[in-house]
């Protein structure tokens, strides 16, 4: 198998382990104000790993079960840090969800930038929209850098508070 079919394949077999935390950060956050975005953000992961399919398909490449076994392992193996928390779900789980969806997207992005550069001279990629995956995964790390900012601060005490308006007038420079 050559590089970059390798590399497709590497990704393809992540992008399980992306699939499986979306779903289960989806589960977790229900009714929640995260859940739109984790509504948005699961069919897009399981998008784009089909598409991922057909580029490792075009490359003459396969998935691998043993690449997608150890991601599994991997994801499960995750599940099991604590968090504060022995037997629910605790704010840090969702600090840490979000953080790895993020590096996720950035990880796709960087992804889909190497094979839209390669595509220049690979005929095998023709027929990909490479720029706009990179576009759609740099779109879904700027907000999921932002909702795990927002549950960051939500977690460690740390969102900025209103000020209370006060009645009397702000204080004047002395002359």
């Amino acid at each position: 198998m050559d590089l970059i079919a390798c590399y497709v394949e590497d990704h393809l077999a992540l992008s399980l382990g992306g699939v499986r935390l979306a779903r289960r950060a989806l589960g977790e956050n229900r009714g929640s104000s995260y859940a739109g975005l984790l509504e948005r953000l699961l069919p897009e992961l399981q998008e784009e790993r089909e598409l991922l399919r057909d580029v490792l398909r075009a490359l003459g490449g396969s998935p691998s079960g043993l690449k997608e076994a150890a991601v599994m392992l991997g994801e499960l193996a995750g599940r099991l840090k604590p968090n504060g928390r022995l037997l629910s779900y605790s704010p840090l789980s969702r600090v840490w969800e979000l953080e790895a969806l993020t590096a996720g997207s950035e990880s796709r992005r960087g992804l889909w930038n190497a094979l839209a550069r390669a595509q220049r001279r690979d005929a095998r990629l023709e027929g990909f929209d490479l720029e706009a995956l990179e576009a759609r995964a740099r779109r879904q790390r700027d907000e999921l850098e932002r909702w795990r900012l927002r549950a960051a601060d939500e977690a460690f005490g740390t969102a900025p508070r209103r000020r209370a308006r006060s009645r009397s007038p702000a204080p004047q420079p002395a002359r």
